[in-house]
């Protein structure tokens, strides 16, 4: 029998929906999955009201839809998603990037360094999810050095929802390499305190991640399209 994964009740409908974006993230929960409620509330030992609220959080964050008679469904990103929400990430990580370099302590730009250095070293052995684990620290700390709360939370919103494993995986290995360097560029940017030039870094990194995703979607829609 399968290990329950029982939920710490501080606040509970919180904890709930943490782990609901867990598995929407890492893939556990498929996009166009119905949120079986019996089977969660079971696996969480919690009953159905927690659950309902932690939904309500996803829905507010755009992670799932609710449909009436269905429950919630796991959110699917289209190409005009993921176009939308890849500039707004540009907009807020440009201005993330010139805040950060006035505002980061030196303590800040240490851990920005040391997580790079983890990343490039799984860039090395060839560890995929781990190395994007890795760059989205980098990304988040970088917007948190800003100083700014809204932006911090504004962020986040965002960047939840095109963080999925099957996009990583399908990287090519040219593109990585590519996005390795730039997080070399974003460093240098950074630790010279060079706000408008990591601003520029920053938003051309995303525009050029948003072009792979896009192109890993539209196969899949195309597919699609074609079922009678």
């Amino acid at each position: 029998m399968k290990q329950r994964d029982l939920i710490d009740p501080r606040p509970l409908h919180y904890e709930v929906a943490d782990r609901l974006r867990e598995m929407i993230t890492q893939g556990e929960l498929a996009p166009g999955e119905r949120l079986n409620e019996r089977v969660l509330t079971e696996r969480f030992g919690i009953s159905r009201t927690p659950l309902r609220e932690a939904v309500k959080i996803l829905f507010a964050e755009g992670l799932v839809r609710l449909f009436p008679n269905r429950g919630a469904i796991v959110v699917a990103i289209n190409r005009e998603d993921a176009e939308d929400m890849f500039q707004m990430m540009a907009s807020l990580e440009a201005l993330g990037g010139t805040l950060a370099c006035a505002r980061a302590t030196a303590a800040d730009i240490a851990e920005i360094t040391e997580l790079h250095e983890r990343m490039k070293a799984f860039h090395a052995e060839r560890k995929v999810n781990e190395y994007y684990e890795c760059n989205q620290q980098i990304h988040e700390k970088i917007i948190d050095c800003a100083g700014n709360r809204e932006l911090s939370v504004a962020y986040r919103r965002v960047a939840t929802r095109v963080r999925c494993p099957r996009f990583n995986a399908a990287f090519p290995a040219p593109r990585w390499s590519e996005a390795m360097e730039e997080h070399e560029e974003i460093l240098d940017a950074l630790l010279k305190r060079d706000g408008e030039r990591l601003s520029m870094l920053l938003t051309s990194e995303i525009t050029n991640r948003s072009k792979v995703i896009q192109s890993l979607i539209a196969p899949r829609e195309n597919s699609a399209e074609r079922v009678p």
